[in-house]
């Protein structure tokens, strides 16, 4: 696997992009659909487009041996069933802000999962890249209103986004299993298409029904840029990443996410940008940088 991928980071990029966009549609959306329901239409979608485009245009990529299917379905629940449902009902139960700052801890996830089960080692200028990234987020989300005031529901929305930012690390480090031998599209197609199968019953039991038939066209228009761009494209930019880079490498673009969110609402919105972001977006790109330039010797801890 090669470090510093020019590939790979472009994809992590263009990934945490997506799902920075991705946040704030679903921000928007799950006021109006059930977290379960919200995760089938989208990664069903998403599913369904990747399912479909491999079928055109090249099906050899959907063979797999029968005894890696058991670790394809493990890696859609973690990253397709649990980690869309925590994500969702966080959103509702906590402030965005907060969330943010929570799914912000992957990368410190990433790297002890990383360490246990691979038994790879940081480098002092990655562990400082991390700690840079988590400080960026945690700048630019303090003076946007971040506080830890709130009820007990709000401190289990907490609880429900770290344990997002863990399944997302997981899924990363567990992914590279089968990245060695299949492509990502395989990996990605396969993963969301079993946990999105995997969250049907408990979806119909929250009403999916209901829910599909009162779609309107606004949240239409923002199921399909979650399926298709935020889902099936986003989630395919990742895996390919993390084909070329360490879970950690990937895992602190997703850092990026909370800055992506900022710079659209200036966009889209008309919201001042500060300079008090503009520090926390410098910290941030500069941690990605320094955990993800490459070295030809690391000093190791």
């Amino acid at each position: 696997m090669v470090r510093g991928s020019l590939a790979g980071n472009t994809a992590a990029s263009f990934a945490a992009i997506l799902f920075g966009a991705s946040v704030a549609a679903t921000r928007v959306a799950v006021q109006d659909i059930p977290p379960l329901s919200l995760a089938v239409l989208r990664f069903g979608l998403g599913g369904g487009a990747l399912s479909l485009s491999i079928f055109i245009l090249a099906r050899t990529v959907l063979r797999v041996e029968r005894r890696d299917v058991p670790f394809l379905i493990l890696l859609g629940v973690i990253f397709f069933s649990i980690f869309p449902l925590t994500f969702n009902a966080s959103l509702r139960l906590t402030e965005a802000f907060r969330g943010a700052l929570m799914l912000a801890t992957m990368p410190l996830w990433s790297a002890w999962l990383d360490r246990v089960a691979r038994k790879e080692h940081l480098s002092f200028r990655q562990i400082a890249g991390i700690t840079l990234a988590l400080t960026g987020v945690a700048i630019v989300l303090a003076e946007r209103g971040l506080t830890w005031r709130g009820t007990p529901w709000a401190l289990l929305g907490d609880g429900l986004m770290l344990l997002t930012a863990l399944c997302g690390a997981a899924y990363g480090v567990l992914a590279q299993r089968v990245l060695v031998r299949y492509s990502a599209l395989t990996v990605t197609t396969y993963a969301m298409v079993f946990g999105t199968v995997l969250l049907f019953p408990a979806a119909f039991a929250e009403g999916l029904p209901r829910v599909f038939a009162g779609v309107d066209s606004r949240l239409a228009a923002l199921i399909i840029f979650l399926g298709i761009f935020g889902g099936a494209l986003g989630y395919y930019l990742w895996t390919f990443a993390l084909s070329h880079l360490t879970p950690t490498q990937v895992a602190v673009y997703g850092n990026l996410n909370p800055m992506v969110a900022t710079i659209l609402g200036a966009a889209l919105l008309a919201e001042k940008l500060t300079g008090v972001f503009g520090v926390g977006f410098v910290a941030v790109l500069s941690g990605v940088l320094l955990v993800n330039w490459p070295r030809t010797i690391q000093r190791e801890i």
